[in-house]
C-alpha cells in the first residue's frame, strides 16, 4: 500500500522517523505544501523563504538519488495532503509532529480523513513528557533543563533508508522555481552565500563546530570571534536532529543547554499558542508601549542600523546582509529597541521573524519575551543592557569595523562609543536617544505599569 511522507520543517533523510517508517511499509510519495493561509499572520517570512527554496531543492535531489522525487503543492496543508492522497490511493500519511498552531491544526483535520501516524523527532524529548510532579508544564527554564536532562541521552539516531520505493504514477506537482521563494527585484539575498542550505551543509557544520565546541562558555559572546555554532537553521528547518547534535556534542553541557532550549520553547507555544502575540506576564499589558510618528523613525533606524550606538548598528546590518546574527548581539539589539526605545517586543519580533533564516515560532517569542522582561521565565524589566558597556566587554570591534564601515578607521579605545570621543565620522549618525534618558524613560514607564 502506498503511504505519504508530509515534509514540514523536518527536510532531511538522517534520523527522520517518519520518513523510516514509510519506507519500510512499500511505496512512498514524499509531499511538501507551502501553506501561506495556515499559519495567518505567521506565514514564512521573506529570509526563511529564501533557506526553503534551497532546502526543498537539495532534498528533491537527495530523493531522486534514492529512487523517489518530491512532490510539491501549495494551499492548505491538510488539502492538499488529502488530495496527493486520493491521487496515488494512499491511506496513511506519515509525519514528524510539530507544535506550532497552525501545524497542529493541520494534523488535526488531516487526521479526520487520514491515518495520521505522527513521530517524534524535531525534540530532545516530547515537550508534553516533560513535566512537573503534579504532572503539568515547566514555565522556568532551569527546572525544565533539571528534568529533561535526566531523561537524557535521546535515542541514538537512526540511519538513512537505503532505497524509496516508488509508487506505480507520481501525482502532479508544482515546480519550485514557480514558487517565487527567491528574492528579484532587488537580490537582497546575495550576502546569504555563505549558508549551504542542505543537510550536508548541516553535517558540515557541526564537524565545524565540534573542534571548538570545548570553548563554547568562554567564546559565544564574543561577535568578532563567532563562537557560536550557527545550527540554529539547520535545527530550524530540520536538516540535522537535536538528537544527532546530542549524540556529537554530548561532552559539552553549555551548549546542550542552549539545544534544550529549543525544547523549552516548543514547550512554551504548546501550552499557549498564542504566546507571540501576548505577553506572557498579564502585568505587562498596562506597559504603555511609545508609537505614533517618533517611535516609527525610531524603529526604521534601529531596522537598518542607523541608531548611533555601533554595536547596535552592527547586528541589525548583520542581520540584513546575511539572514543571521550573533546571540550576544541580539540580545542586544533586542533590549535596545524595547527598553531603550521603549517600542512594543512584538514590532521586533516581527522583524526578526521576516529577516532571520532560523526565525522559529516559539524560540522567537520566548526570547524576545525573555529580554522584555514579559515571559513567563524572563529577565526582568528594569535589568537593561547598557549596549555601549556589553560591546566593549565583549570585545565586539572588529565586529562593528566589519558591518560599520564608517567605523572601519577607529581604535578600539573610541569605537564602540565615537560619539562621546568626538570622533563620530560625518557619515555615521549621533545616537537616536542618550542611554541614561532611555533606562530612566524605561523605568519610569515599569513604574507606571506597576502603580
Amino acid at each position: 500500500m502506498t503511504s505519504i511522507i508530509w515534509f514540514r520543517q523536518d527536510l532531511r533523510f538522517s534520523d527522520q522517523a517518519a520518513l523510516i517508517a514509510a519506507a519500510a511499509e512499500g511505496p512512498v510519495v514524499p509531499v511538501y505544501v507551502l501553506d501561506d493561509d495556515g499559519p495567518g499572520g505567521w506565514k514564512m517570512g521573506a529570509a526563511q523563504r529564501w533557506w526553503l527554496h534551497h532546502a526543498l531543492a537539495a532534498l528533491d535531489t537527495h530523493l531522486r538519488e534514492k529512487g523517489s522525487r518530491l512532490i510539491l503543492r501549495r494551499g492548505a496543508a491538510a488539502e492538499e495532503i488529502a488530495r496527493v492522497a486520493a491521487e496515488v490511493g494512499a491511506e496513511r500519511v506519515h509525519a514528524i509532529r510539530h507544535y506550532e498552531p497552525w501545524w497542529v491544526a493541520a494534523e488535526e483535520a488531516l487526521s479526520k480523513r487520514l491515518d495520521l501516524c505522527l513521530h517524534d523527532g524535531n525534540q530532545l524529548a516530547p515537550p508534553e513528557s516533560i513535566t512537573t510532579g503534579s504532572g503539568g508544564r515547566y514555565k522556568v527554564f532551569s527546572a525544565f533543563w533539571k528534568a529533561l536532562y535526566e531523561r537524557m541521552p535521546p535515542p541514538a539516531p537512526h540511519r538513512a533508508p537505503a532505497h524509496i520505493e516508488a509508487p506505480g504514477a507520481w501525482p502532479e506537482s508544482d515546480a519550485l522555481g514557480d514558487w517565487s521563494l527567491l528574492p528579484t527585484h532587488p537580490d537582497w539575498a546575495q550576502g546569504f552565500a555563505d549558508w549551504r542550505p542542505d543537510e550536508a551543509g548541516a553535517r558540515r557544520m557541526l564537524d565545524d563546530f565540534i573542534d571548538e565546541a570545548g570553548d563554547y562558555p568562554q567564546r559565544r559572546d564574543l561577535p568578532s570571534i563567532e563562537g557560536t555554532s550557527r545550527l540554529s537553521p539547520y535545527l530550524h528547518f530540520g536538516q540535522v536532529s537535536p538528537a544527532a547534535v546530542w549524540h556529537r556534542l554530548n561532552r559539552h553541557g553549555a551548549f546542550l543547554r542552549e539545544l534544550a532550549w529549543r525544547d523549552f520553547s516548543a514547550g512554551v507555544i504548546a501550552a499557549s499558542p498564542d504566546y507571540a502575540e501576548r505577553n506572557g506576564r498579564p502585568a505587562f499589558d498596562r506597559l504603555r508601549w511609545r508609537t505614533g510618528k517618533a517611535a516609527d523613525a525610531d524603529f526604521r533606524a534601529w531596522t537598518r542600523g542607523r541608531t548611533g550606538y555601533p554595536i547596535v548598528d552592527a547586528g541589525m546590518r548583520q542581520l540584513w546582509a546575511t539572514g543571521w546574527m550573533h546571540n550576544r548581539v541580539r540580545m542586544i539589539t533586542a533590549s535596545f529597541l524595547v527598553k531603550h526605545l521603549l517600542i512594543d517586543w512584538r514590532r521586533g519580533e516581527r522583524w526578526f521573524w521576516d529577516t532571520l533564516v532560523d526565525a522559529d515560532y516559539g524560540n522567537n517569542a520566548v526570547n524576545w519575551q525573555w529580554v522584555a522582561g514579559t515571559g513567563t521565565d524572563s529577565n526582568m524589566f528594569g535589568r537593561i543592557m547598557a549596549p555601549l558597556v556589553q560591546s566593549e566587554k565583549f570585545d565586539a570591534g572588529d565586529y562593528i569595523r566589519e558591518w560599520v564601515p564608517e567605523l572601519r578607521g577607529l581604535p578600539d579605545e573610541t569605537i564602540h562609543d565615537p560619539e562621546a570621543a568626538g570622533v563620530r565620522p560625518a557619515d555615521y549618525p549621533e545616537k537616536i536617544i542618550a542611554h541614561r534618558e532611555g533606562r530612566e524613560r524605561a523605568l519610569a514607564a515599569a513604574a507606571k505599569m506597576r502603580d
